[in-house]
């Protein structure tokens, strides 16, 4: 056994892709095409079809790059540390307060500015 890593091979990702330009092409042509059809046979349709593009695309080197990339982010996602409600609360309450004094100070200087206008201007 080699004690490195194969690499997964990805080929042919550029028929691939035009194989799922060409499944989403089909997909909405065949969506006007199909207009007279009820609407929850049609939204089916769709939905196998991006079943069917996601799995190819998956296939391709970017698109295993790109669900590597979600797994990591499920991953970092379940690591998160959520703050309890005591800590939410506190945390919005700051916030409220900050946003309140800073428009009150804006609101003044407003004001300030526009007695100062109107003595310099008449």
């Amino acid at each position: 056994m080699s004690s490195a890593a194969e690499e997964k091979q990805f080929r042919f990702d550029g028929v691939k892709w035009l194989a799922i330009a060409a499944l989403l092409a089909a997909t909405i042509v065949g969506n006007y095409y199909f207009g007279e059809y009820p609407l929850l046979y049609r939204v089916g349709a769709m939905l196998v079809a991006a079943v069917v593009v996601a799995f190819v695309a998956v296939q391709t080197s970017k698109g295993w790059a790109f669900w590597e990339l979600l797994k990591g982010a499920r991953n970092e996602a379940r690591r998160v540390v959520w703050p309890t409600a005591q800590e939410r609360n506190q945390t919005t309450l700051i916030v409220l307060l900050v946003v309140l004094v800073m428009s009150l100070i804006l609101w003044g200087l407003d004001s300030l500015f526009s007695w100062l206008a109107v003595l310099i201007i008449g």
